[in-house]
């Protein structure tokens, strides 16, 4: 066994030991609940809450402090989406999706003979998308926020500069990539301890981080996207043979977009549009299932786990065909989150068999990205923010940029680097999201809003790649439909299927023996065992103005309220 195998399977021992021991009680609130990947970041929102900063004011503050604290996935090297609801009764979405270089083209990672080379879109300097999480939280800050921008950011800079302690799992996450940082100079100086392993209790100092940030707070995103980071992302772009440009920081732009809004029995779904197709699946999925009739007791249950797979291939099937960037292209997202179109993939859904391979993307002329890291917000007027953001795999191209201290990206693989091939997560792309010169990538990120008589009652959001879709589902059906209560709902098994490969994966515990008997009878491909996504979310107790709020056990993140 490799020492990096062996420290995987540690490091997942740990997490099942974590797991059951977790408390089986949500955190509850009066005034406020941060709820992200790290307790350290909740501890910086909670604190601009109490210095009466609003709702965004908190969420930026946690998503500078993620990138200190966090850089499993954390980060101002990605990109990612922000849904807001203000307490005067609207809803906004903040897309800052990484982009694609100027000189990327369909074919950058075919060979000669046309053949797809996954390597060159996940790993080294050309998997590196065009960041831009600076510009997003500067924006949603600047336009919404209440606080200076210099009050939310000092605290990642604070923490950057004079570090902080490393848990055990985050000594063993960054040793399972050791050799992977010994490639880079610039990664090998930050990510290992002076060429050694990180132990628990070791402290984690981010110099060159610290000082990036500090350009950020005084000049906004000019202190990124242009001036001396910009020149330090261009050098390090052109020294390993990339792509990237003065003109492709200079030009990137953040784009506030109408949200998707859609119901689910009482309650109004509030989803992120395109280039995400986390808003379309969520919604869509919710119309399909609110054609069954299941009753509490039926949770889990064979019948329950049949009709849930085969939603959720359908939707996949979909996702696959017609979601992208809808600058350029025409995504009918109309269609795709209508109550007919769902009523008509009910009507297709057989109740003694599954199906995959007779499954094919929606034919709309007959009725007319694994690492991501989600936070949760909601102040005292009742302002909510649902921020999923991304370097896409653990710790992205796992190349630090020299002299700033932030890790690249690997986002390029999110595009569909050859129509029909699957990119790291499984996932089959078509035309729709073919590689464009700053075109966004499409991605499963799926933060939500959930709102009862026009106030939230859910705000959350997932990490995990593809089971980013089906966690949120879940978790939003455990709630709306069965009535569990937020940790509850949050902690119970999870499944995954996503159409290709045509294979059922489920958690831990998460199917009895007779279930599974029963569903092979019907024909389903029973697949691994795993961990499906990590959920970070509150839910608001509209009669009693509680918050409670619920960080997954299958994670290491906090919640925390007051």
């Amino acid at each position: 066994m490799s020492m990096r195998t062996f420290s995987s399977y540690l490091f997942f021992i740990f997490i099942f030991t974590h797991v059951s021991l977790t408390a089986d009680y949500p955190v509850s609130g009066k005034n406020g609940m941060v709820v992200s990947a790290h307790r350290l970041a909740s501890e910086v929102g909670i604190s601009i809450l109490k210095k009466g900063g609003n709702a965004v004011d908190a969420a930026v503050g946690v998503g500078f402090a993620l990138a200190v604290v966090y850089p499993y996935a954390g980060n101002i090297g990605g990109g990612g989406f922000m849904i807001l609801h203000h307490s005067d009764g609207t809803n906004t979405s903040v897309d800052f999706r990484e982009t694609a270089p100027e000189f990327a083209h369909p074919e950058m990672y075919l060979n000669e003979n046309g053949e797809y080379l996954p390597s060159l879109s996940r790993e080294g300097i050309i998997s590196i998308g065009i960041p831009g999480s600076v510009a997003g939280l500067h924006y949603a800050h600047q336009k919404y926020g209440k606080l200076s921008f210099e009050e939310v950011i000092l605290p990642a800079i604070a923490l950057a500069r004079n570090g902080f302690e490393l848990e055990f799992y985050q000594a063993e996450l960054l040793n399972s990539f050791y050799d992977e940082f010994c490639k880079y100079e610039s990664s090998k100086k930050i990510f290992t301890n002076n060429g050694s392993k990180y132990k628990n209790g070791d402290l984690l100092v981010q110099k060159d981080l610290a000082s990036t940030l500090e350009l950020i707070k005084i000049n906004g995103p000019e202190g990124f996207y242009r001036g001396e980071t910009a020149d330090k992302i261009v050098t390090m772009s052109h020294k390993l043979g990339g792509i990237i440009t003065h003109g492709d920081l200079e030009n990137y732009s953040v784009i506030e977009r109408k949200v998707l809004k859609g119901s689910f029995n009482d309650y109004e779904i509030i989803g992120m549009p395109p280039p995400s197709s986390g808003g379309i699946a969520v919604i869509q999925s919710l119309n399909i299932f609110e054609n069954f009739d299941f009753a509490k007791q039926q949770w889990g249950s064979s019948n329950y786990i049949h009709y849930l797979s085969e939603i959720f291939k359908r939707i996949f099937a979909d996702r696959s065909k017609h979601i992208g960037d809808p600058e350029y292209y025409q995504v009918p997202v109309d269609v795709l989150i209508s109550k007919e179109y769902s009523k008509i993939i009910f009507n297709e859904i057989s109740d003694t068999a599954a199906s995959a391979e007779t499954i094919y993307p929606g034919d709309f002329n007959q009725i007319e990205s694994h690492e991501t890291t989600h936070y949760s917000v909601i102040d005292s007027e009742g302002n909510a923010v649902s921020v999923t953001t991304t370097i896409n795999s653990a710790y992205g191209s796992k190349i630090v940029c020299e002299g700033a201290g932030f890790l690249f990206n690997n986002e390029m693989d999110d595009f569909s680097s050859k129509p029909g091939e699957p990119n790291q997560f499984g996932l089959i792309g078509s035309e729709a999201n073919k590689i464009e010169p700053r075109k966004r990538m499409l991605s499963s990120m799926s933060p939500t809003i959930v709102l009862k008589n026009d106030q939230p009652i859910l705000i959350l959001g997932a990490p995990g790649g593809s089971t980013i879709i089906t966690s949120v589902i879940q978790v939003l059906i455990n709630v709306l439909h069965f009535g569990m209560d937020i940790k509850q709902a949050v902690d119970v098994p999870r499944i995954h299927h996503q159409w290709r490969p045509d294979r059922l994966d489920y958690e831990n515990f998460g199917l009895s023996d007779d279930v599974i008997s029963n569903l092979i009878k019907r024909k389903h491909i029973i697949g691994n065992k795993r961990i499906v996504g990590r959920v970070q979310a509150i839910f608001v107790d509209q009669e009693q103005n509680v918050y409670f709020g619920a960080s997954d056990k299958r994670g290491f993140g906090s919640a925390i309220g007051y």
